[in-house]
C-alpha cells in the first residue's frame, strides 16, 4: 500500500501559482510540475502535463514495471507535443514550458521521470538522498568544478534551465528506477522548496513525528519562512 499527500503555495512574492501537483492513489502515481513562461503560460504548461498523465495512466494496475516505465515515457512525450502545439495556436505563449517530476509504482519498483530542476528525494532509514540531478546551468557548473553547491544556491544564473517539457521538439527525459521497500518516503518538490531550504532542514522535517499532511505543511512553511520567493509545491508518498 502507498499513501500520498501534496500541498502547494503561491509563496510570499509571486501573484500566481505556476506549480501543479496531482496524486492518483487508484493508478499508483503522483507528480509535480513547475511552469515557466510568465503571463500564466507556465501554469498552462504545468496543467497540460498533469492532464496528460491522467489520460496516460488511466487504468494503470501497477503490476508490470515495463508497462509503468512505458507510461512514464509516454506522458512526457505527449505532454511535450501538446505544449508545443498549444504554443503554435497561441504564439503569445511562446517560451512556455515546465519542469516535471513523475513518480509511479509497479508491483515491486518505483519509477521516476525527471526533466528540469524540480527534484525527487527518498528518505530511507532516516537518511535523505537526492535521486534526480538538476538539468540546470548551475548544476553544469558544479559538475565542471567551477562552483560549489553552496555557491549554486545563490548564483545569479540559478534559474536557467537546460531541459524542460514543451521547449524542444524532443524532450530529453531521465528515467530512474529502484526497488520499493516498506517505510520508504519519497518527496517530489519544485525548486521553490530547495532554493529556499537547506537539505538538512528538509530531512529534519521529514524525520519528525507527524502525518504526511503535517510534514507537507512544515516544508511549505520552511520555504515561506526563508523568504518564499517562488511558488512551493511538495508531494510525499510513503510505502506502508
Amino acid at each position: 500500500m502507498i499513501t500520498f499527500h501534496g500541498a502547494t503555495d503561491v509563496g510570499n512574492v509571486r501573484t500566481n501559482n505556476e506549480d501543479v501537483f496531482h496524486i492518483c492513489d487508484a493508478y499508483h502515481y503522483c507528480l509535480v510540475a513547475d511552469g515557466m513562461g510568465g503571463a500564466a503560460a507556465g501554469e498552462v504548461a504545468s496543467q497540460i502535463f498533469a492532464d496528460t498523465a491522467k489520460a496516460v495512466f488511466a487504468g494503470h494496475d501497477g503490476l508490470s514495471e515495463e508497462n509503468t516505465i512505458a507510461r512514464v515515457q509516454t506522458t512526457f512525450k505527449l505532454a511535450n507535443e501538446k505544449i508545443l502545439k498549444h504554443v503554435e495556436r497561441n504564439p503569445y505563449h511562446q517560451g512556455m514550458g515546465c519542469t516535471a517530476e513523475l513518480l509511479a509504482f509497479s508491483q515491486e519498483s518505483f519509477i521516476i521521470g525527471h526533466v528540469g530542476d524540480s527534484r525527487t528525494y527518498r528518505l530511507k532509514n532516516n537518511t535523505l538522498k537526492l535521486l534526480t540531478k538538476d538539468h540546470s546551468l548551475v548544476q553544469k557548473k558544479i559538475d565542471q568544478g567551477l562552483i560549489t553547491p553552496k555557491e549554486a544556491r545563490r548564483h545569479a544564473m540559478r534559474n536557467v534551465i537546460l531541459r524542460a517539457v514543451g521547449v524542444d521538439d524532443e524532450v530529453a527525459l531521465d528515467v530512474l528506477k529502484g526497488k520499493k521497500k516498506p517505510a520508504d518516503l519519497f518527496l517530489l518538490c519544485s525548486d521553490g522548496l530547495t532554493d529556499m531550504v537547506e537539505e538538512s532542514d528538509v530531512s529534519a522535517a521529514l524525520c519528525a513525528e507527524g502525518t504526511l499532511d503535517e510534514k507537507s505543511e512544515a516544508l511549505i512553511q520552511l520555504a515561506k519562512g526563508a523568504g518564499g520567493k517562488d511558488n512551493v509545491t511538495v508531494v510525499l508518498s510513503v510505502i506502508v
